[in-house]
C-alpha cells in the first residue's frame, strides 16, 4: 500500500507540474506580452513542461505495473486507452510549440527580431489546444479508477 500511495503522490504531483507549466505557456504567449525575456523564459517553461510530462506518462505507467490493481485491471480497460490517447494526442500537438520556442530563441539571439504576430497566435492556439484537452483527461481517469469501462 506505501507504493501505491507514492506512486499516486508522485504521479499527481508530476500532473499538477505539468498544468501549471501549460498554464505558464498560455499566459505567457501572447502578442501583447511578448519580448526578449518571455522568449527566453518560454523555452524554460516548455521544458519543465515536457519534463513533467515524461514524469506524468512514466509515473501512470508505473502505477500500472506496481500499483494495487495491476497490469491486468488497467490494460484491458477501454478507457486507460482513452486516457493514452488523449495524452499522445497533446504529446504531438506539443511538438509544434516547442520547436517554435527554440527558433524564436535562436532568431532573437543572433538578430534581436520577435516573432511576428501570426506566428504568436498559431502557436498560443495550439498551447490552449493542449490545456484544454488535458483537461480532459482526469475526467477520462476518475471513471477509468472507478470500473467503468470493464
Amino acid at each position: 500500500m506505501t507504493l501505491e500511495a507514492i506512486l499516486a503522490y508522485v504521479h499527481l504531483l508530476a500532473i499538477l507540474t505539468m498544468v501549471v507549466f501549460i498554464s505558464s505557456e498560455a499566459a505567457l504567449c501572447r502578442v501583447q506580452w511578448l519580448n526578449a525575456a518571455v522568449v527566453e523564459r518560454l523555452a524554460k517553461v516548455d521544458m519543465v513542461y515536457g519534463i513533467a510530462a515524461i514524469a506524468v506518462l512514466a509515473t501512470g505507467i508505473a502505477r500500472t505495473w506496481w500499483g494495487v490493481k495491476g497490469t491486468a485491471w488497467y490494460w484491458t480497460n477501454p478507457l486507460l486507452h482513452v486516457k493514452l490517447g488523449l495524452f499522445i494526442i497533446v504529446g504531438v500537438l506539443s511538438i509544434f510549440p516547442t520547436l517554435t520556442y527554440f527558433r524564436w530563441r535562436k532568431t532573437l539571439r543572433s538578430t534581436g527580431k520577435l516573432p511576428v504576430e501570426a506566428d504568436i497566435k498559431k502557436t498560443r492556439k495550439l498551447v490552449m489546444v493542449q490545456a484544454h484537452l488535458i483537461a480532459l483527461i482526469p475526467l477520462v481517469a476518475v471513471f477509468l479508477a472507478r470500473g467503468f469501462g470493464k
